[in-house]
Order: C-alpha cells, then structure tokens, then sequence
C-alpha cells in the first residue's frame, strides 16, 4: 500500500534478506518462557549506495489436525532500515505544507496535514494536534494523528488527525506536531471545520523547529547484530522482504 510500511505475505525475499543470518533456525520456547534469537546482517563489499528496507519475523504455525482443521501462522516482527555508503547517515527532514480541516464519514471533526519528506531516508509519521482561542476561548487536545504513514524521500501525503465529535467548528488556532525519530517540527494555523465534506487548505506558519536527527526505527551498520526477545512456543525467525 503507498504511503504505509508494509510486506508481502509468506517469506519473499529481497537483496537485504539475503544479507541476513539468524544463530538458530527455530527455537523452542516454553509456555510463558522467553529466548534471544540473534540476526547479523553482513553487507558485502560491493554493496552499492542507497537504503534497503525489509522485515525479520517471529513466526509460529500450528499446523491442521484432526481436532483443528484450519493451519494458524503467528508472526510479529522488527523492521529494518538499511543505509549502506559512506559519510555517515543521509539528512532526515520534512516540511508540513498545508493544513486542510474536513469531516470524516462519521461527521466527526478531522485535520490533514499534507507532510512532503525533503530529506534522504525514508520517515514515519506520528504526532499531536491541539486547539485553541475557539469559541468562548475553548481549547482542547491534543489529539493523536493517525499512524501508518510511511514517506519516501521526496514522496508527499496526508497525516490525518481525527477530533472528538463534540468539538465545535471553530474558528481556532491549531497547532500540530509532527515527528519522526528525532526529526520534529511544529506549525500553527487558523482554521474552521466545515459542516460537511472537505475546507480548504491552510498554508501554516512555522512554530519552532528543533534539531533534526535519525529516523525511527532499526538502523544497521554493516557486520552488526541485533537481537529479539521470542515468546510463545516453536516460533521460526525467517528474514523476508
């Protein structure tokens, strides 16, 4: 799906799966017990420049028998994002480029934040928005924006946040929050929900704009291990894509 982390079914595998090794193909893991299942991932030399993504899994399958005729497969898993070149990590950074009130489905209240990722490594959107100098000077919030959204470098799109039915159209000053990693920044704009349907769009100002930093999520040097923690019994780790 565009715009969101994601990985196919089953256990495809891409140039960074094949780069990874596990210590144990299976572990058996006691009712309530837990184990430390290790993943080394080996860039080779000839690697070229750029970032690579992918997924390790946990996975547990109880296989159909008699009793239970449907094959059940469990897996969690830790996302991998890997820059491979020389000169340290790429710039992270991201710009808010509008804000657009609107109203959802169910009529509730909702904001857009329309995010454009200017940096050079991919970034995971999550954040708050919070209102005030509404009506009668109310002010409310702050209200999650909605996660899921995953940006590539120079890729734009929609950060939603979703606000109690019982707020009143406004008008009100919004601040929204955005971050990703350690990479955050903050707007502020006048806006008024519609009754129906979408508002239009609101350029922000910019609020204040912190130190930029890394990205969220498992960043891996090359020849370095990681490790897990395994729960539930006869979970099969296996690098997919």
């Amino acid at each position: 799906m565009r715009n969101t982390f994601s990985a196919p079914p089953g256990q495809v595998q891409n140039e960074l799966a094949s780069w990874i090794s596990l210590d144990h193909p299976s572990i058996d893991v006691a009712p309530g017990g837990k184990e430390v299942a290790q993943v080394k991932i080996a860039v080779p030399p000839a690697a070229s420049r750029g970032e690579r993504y992918g997924v390790v899994w946990a996975e547990s399958v109880a296989e159909p028998d008699v009793t239970n005729p449907v094959r059940v497969i469990n897996r969690v898993g830790i996302r991998v994002y890997l820059d491979v070149g020389n000169g340290g990590d790429p710039p992270s950074d991201f710009r808010v480029e509008n804000l657009t009130p609107k109203r959802g489905t169910d009529g509730s209240p909702q904001v857009a934040a329309l995010v454009r990722n200017t940096g050079e490594r991919t970034l995971d959107m999550s954040g708050t928005l919070a209102l005030s100098d509404g009506p009668s000077g109310l002010q409310t919030g702050p209200f999650p924006a909605d996660l899921g959204v995953t940006l590539l470098p120079g890729a734009a799109a929609p950060v939603i946040v979703t606000l109690d039915p019982q707020v009143p159209a406004g008008p009100w000053k919004a601040k929204l929050t955005l971050m990703s990693g350690m990479v955050k920044r903050a707007v502020t704009a006048t806006i008024t929900f519609p009754a129906t349907g979408t508002g239009p769009p609101v350029t922000p100002d910019q609020d204040y704009l912190p130190m930029a930093g890394l990205i969220a999520g498992l960043v891996v040097l090359p020849a370095t291990a990681l490790g897990f923690m395994v729960r539930r019994r006869r979970r099969a780790a296996s690098p997919v894509s």
